[in-house]
């Protein structure tokens, strides 16, 4: 819990206004209950034709894993691990692409990004797209114990 506060903290100081192709997420961190269900918001702005939206999740001292991408033409798809509860649609009409997670697990906490672009490769090579702050924003999620909700909230 303090992780998430403290990861919160740090996105706050990093919060403004953005203009041009950009993506908005619901500021802050989100806290729910093991078990349950979360959507977590993306909405997004482009000049392009083909939107091409991205998710990813990072846990404490890891890199961003790539989850899952929606197109505006085309389905996109699931990344491996993240076939079973997890699920966006891409709505183009009210430039949306929410994250859907299911039968929530503790080690669902972890911070989810949405992009307008491939943002993090993996391994050790270099990130395709560098100090592009508008094109990605993230969301905190705390997953808890139920017994723990009382506690928290």
């Amino acid at each position: 819990m303090v992780l998430c506060l403290i990861i919160w903290l740090v996105l706050a100081v990093f919060c403004f206004e953005c203009t041009g192709d950009h993506v908005q997420q619901q500021p802050g961190g989100v806290i729910v209950t093991e078990g349950g269900l979360v959507t977590l918001s993306c909405q997004y702005n482009t000049t392009a034709a083909n939107a091409n939206l991205y998710w990813y999740k990072q846990k404490a001292n890891d890199f961003p894993k790539h989850m899952l991408s929606r197109f505006s033409f085309g389905s996109g798809d699931n990344a491996a691990g993240f076939k079973e509860r997890f699920n966006a649609n891409l709505n183009a009409k009210t430039q949306s692409v929410p994250l859907t997670i299911q039968r929530l697990q503790l080690s669902d906490s972890a911070v989810y990004y949405c992009a307008l672009r491939p943002t993090v490769t993996t391994g050790y090579t270099a990130p395709l797209q560098k100090h592009c702050v508008c094109t990605w924003v993230c969301t905190v999620l705390c997953v808890v114990c139920p017994f723990l909700r009382e506690r928290v909230t």
